[in-house]
């Protein structure tokens, strides 16, 4: 795989290394990487998403949610109860895993559900007041008299 070099987006500019970096990780990213489980990312608001993740025959305590350094990192572990049992198929992976997700300045996780084999994990995005765009007022200038004249003019 084509490395691309961002060693000019450093030196150019200042404040920007955090796109740097997240270009630098989507560019690293191995087209062969880990699929398991399936998952979606969906937009339900201007600011509000909801990432569903596959976790057939994984109960509520087999699944950990962290956010942790702006990433969200969902991982799940399977009791190992499964030892004592003789399968003549297993289609359902219940596999360990770990998918993380990187999140934006101001988006923070607002839930979690787990029902039918789905994992649900809304996302809003909560800009604070001060980021905000405001509007500023214009006063109005104080009249000026034509009359009066200037010290230092009549000097």
């Amino acid at each position: 795989m084509r490395r691309l070099d961002l060693t000019p987006l450093y030196r150019a500019t200042v404040g920007f290394d955090q796109i740097a970096d997240l270009m630098d990780r989507a560019l690293a990213n191995d087209v062969s990487q880990n699929s398991y489980p399936p998952y979606n990312i969906e937009k339900t608001e201007d600011d509000s998403w909801r990432i569903s993740i596959a976790v057939a025959g994984f109960s509520d305590n087999d699944l950990s949610i962290e956010v942790r350094d702006r990433a969200l990192i969902v991982t799940a572990r399977k009791a190992d109860d499964e030892a004592e049992k003789t399968y003549l198929h297993r289609g359902i992976a219940t596999r360990a895993f770990e998918r993380r997700y990187t999140l934006a300045d101001h988006v923070r996780v607002t839930g979690a559900s787990h029902a039918d084999g789905m994992l649900h994990i809304d996302l809003t995005r909560e800009v604070p007041e001060a980021l905000k765009p405001r509007r500023i007022e214009i006063s109005k200038a104080p009249k000026s008299d034509a009359n009066l004249v200037e010290a230092n003019s009549v000097n």
